[in-house]
């Protein structure tokens, strides 16, 4: 990804949990480095510390040790830098779940401008940015559904209009596709990695969904902690 903006930096990264014997180191000094445009994968057994760094990298666990930087900004360098986490989660980060977590008693249209809402946008100005994602991710013609008159895969493209709302072009996914049939999540990805591409932005999942392992550019592998290795898969 030579050439690319780097919009993921992180360094030593490291997380334990409790103290003593009862001390659980969850992330063993982690680095990585994400490119705009990039979609890559962590994978690793239960237990390895995916959730737990996509967290970090999320700004929502504090880590215990480490560097990261995010769209350029250094962000944490063995303390937060930022005093606000709650705005630069608004401003850098978009998230995607496994289940959409889509408010049921809001239509597509309002899911979507909630997000732009609490940043401060106008109802007027969010509605509209909203429809425009729908637009974008093909499911316009279902902004007026409620959520449950939508099908997995119609929710989980409102769920990803959500995290698209404020233009953040670092994207994380936990398990994105593991509720959705193979043709479904082969739709969803290929959705991901076009907004990857046009939106100069870039996703990192957590993932056990091996029937969409071939939609990543780099798999990075964790065990007890550590990055173990990666790999490259799409050229």
């Amino acid at each position: 990804m030579s050439g690319r903006d780097n919009l993921v930096e992180i360094s030593g990264i490291s997380k334990h949990f409790g103290e003593g014997a009862a001390r659980v180191d969850a992330l063993r000094e982690v680095g990585l480095t994400v490119a705009a445009g990039e979609v890559v994968a962590l994978l690793g057994p239960s237990g390895s510390g995916k959730t737990t760094l996509l967290n970090v990298i999320g700004c929502i666990l504090d880590p215990d040790g480490g560097r990261m930087v995010l769209d350029g900004e250094t962000v944490y360098d063995g303390r937060w830098l930022r005093g606000n986490l709650r705005r630069l989660r608004l401003d850098k980060i978009g998230f995607i779940f496994q289940f959409h977590n889509l408010l049921p008693f809001l239509d597509a249209t309002d899911n979507v401008a909630l997000v732009l809402r609490l940043a401060g946008k106008d109802a007027a100005t969010a509605r509209r940015r909203a429809i425009e994602l729908l637009d974008y991710l093909e499911i316009g013609n279902r902004k007026d559904a409620m959520p449950a008159k939508l099908s997995g895969g119609e929710a989980q493209r409102v769920a990803i209009a959500r995290a698209l709302a404020n233009s953040p072009r670092i994207i994380l996914a936990d398990e994105p596709t593991a509720a959705l049939d193979s043709h479904r999540a082969g739709i969803v990805m290929d959705l991901l990695r076009k907004l990857a591409a046009e939106q100069d932005a870039c996703i990192i999942a957590v993932t056990h969904d091996e029937k969409i392992y071939n939609r990543f550019d780099r798999i990075f592998h964790l065990r007890d902690g550590r990055l173990e290795s990666q790999e490259g898969v799409r050229k």
